[in-house]
């Protein structure tokens, strides 16, 4: 599975990007990396943090160098951060560098997944299903123009849902040696 190209997972918080991410990894025999995650560990610092001190802005021109940085290696599964897509450049670095899967899930799903993280700066103020609501509809047609492939997670285990991300990518490239 070394032919494939870099995969890169993007879609809501709470979509299942990094565990789907490393089932992906572990079942492709690839390096795995979270954006978010190597961002907090070049930081020394976690992400509510970064955004109490630097903004969104701040947090925003971290992601966009390290998603630049990521993209750029070779047989890779990257999972983004829920907003990296807000930015053109993010956009037109993931769809030139490899395939982009859209793990797409619901309002209702993301609420139950992220109802007691306290790792997600936007949804720390006011009602958390407006907050969801309101990004779905700004991210949702960005995340559609993004991907290659778009993938339901909601109620489905990661491990299904990485097994159809195989399948998929595997016929997107080369369609006549797979069976549907």
């Amino acid at each position: 599975m070394q032919d494939l190209p870099n995969l890169f997972l993007v879609g809501p918080m709470g979509a299942g990007k990094s565990t789907i991410g490393r089932l992906l990894a572990a079942e492709m025999s690839r390096e795995f990396y979270d954006s978010d995650h190597e961002i907090q560990r070049r930081c020394g610092a976690d992400i509510p943090w970064i955004f109490d001190v630097e903004g969104e802005s701040g947090f925003r021109e971290r992601e966009q160098q390290m998603l630049d940085e990521l993209s750029g290696h070779d047989s890779i599964v990257l999972a983004t951060g829920g907003g990296a897509v807000m930015r053109e450049a993010n956009r037109r670095t993931l769809r030139e560098r490899g395939t982009v899967i859209y793990l797409y899930t619901t309002v209702e799903q993301q609420l139950r997944r992220t109802a007691k993280d306290r790792n997600r700066p936007l949804l720390q103020t006011g009602n958390p299903e407006e907050i969801l609501r309101a990004m779905f509809a700004k991210r949702d047609p960005l995340y559609r123009a993004t991907a290659d492939l778009i993938v339901r997670t909601d109620r489905r285990g990661p491990r299904s849902v990485a097994n159809e991300i195989v399948r998929r990518v595997t016929r997107l490239i080369d369609p006549l040696t797979c069976k549907a």
